[in-house]
């Protein structure tokens, strides 16, 4: 059986055939899949991928304030999120939240402020967080150890693909590394050669649909089902079965969110 570990099936990608997704899902062997409720956070964004958890017995969600809309998170927002993760037992986690400086959509400044506050505000609300970070390591790393250190609650660094610096702080700090369909990628065995180095307790698959799907799907939609083709390929990384790799990032996934 496998998680995916962070899915977006919340969206319009969805919209005329989810339910065959989350079927498909099921027949692949996906017992759960958490899905990442983000956009503005005034739009009710976030409160479709709560709905959606609380449709599914198999779905769970998170919430935060991606990046990209770093912009727009303010006081109403961080409260809304609050009050979202306290209305329903389905989130279990606050995110997806951190850095881009790849597509800079929100100035870095505002993107790192708010990546503070929400680290905090989580710490506060005791939830594991989700974290995205692209091109920013060195800020990534720096805030992290300034704002999570000693956190008790975990994370996960969600589609990793930074340098082995930040899987070595993240780990550090009770962060597990989840890695999605790029490590499929046949230009990716500098990121393959990261996973290796991975032990296998810390280790989360995923697939981000409806982005980066893996080969040999790549170029298409992805969804859920496609996480087995991560699993299989960490596999071959780590010099096991792919059964073994659904069982061990499965039981990392329930450790991390006690269920």
């Amino acid at each position: 059986m496998f998680i995916d570990s962070h899915a977006h099936i919340d969206g319009p990608e969805y919209e005329n055939d989810r339910e065959e997704v989350i079927n498909r899902a099921r027949a692949a062997g996906i017992q759960a899949i958490l899905n990442i409720g983000t956009g503005d956070p005034h739009s009710g964004a976030l409160e479709r991928a709560v709905d959606l958890a609380g449709s599914y017995p198999d779905v769970y969600a998170a919430v935060g304030t991606h990046p990209h809309d770093a912009r727009l998170f303010d006081d109403k927002a961080e409260q809304r999120i609050k009050e979202l993760a306290k209305r329903s037992s389905r989130v279990i986690a606050w995110g997806e939240i951190g850095l881009d400086y790849h597509y800079d959509n929100s100035p870095r400044d505002v993107q790192r402020e708010v990546f503070k506050r929400q680290l905090r505000a989580a710490r506060e609300r005791e939830l594991p967080v989700v974290i995205h970070t692209r091109e920013a390591d060195d800020d990534t790393i720096e805030i992290l150890q300034a704002e999570w250190q000693g956190s008790t609650v975990g994370g996960i660094m969600h589609c990793f693909s930074g340098a082995w610096d930040l899987a070595e702080t993240a780990m550090e700090l009770g962060l597990l590394i989840s890695f999605a369909g790029n490590l499929t990628f046949k230009k990716a065995s500098d990121l393959r050669k990261i996973a290796a180095r991975i032990p296998l307790s810390c280790l989360l698959v995923e697939t981000d649909c409806p982005y980066l799907s893996p080969e040999p799907f790549r170029g298409r939609r992805n969804e859920p089902a496609r996480v087995v083709e991560v699993a299989r390929c960490l596999a071959t990384i780590h010099g096991c079965d792919t059964q073994e790799i659904a069982t061990l990032t499965s039981n990392n996934f329930a450790t991390l969110f006690g269920l």
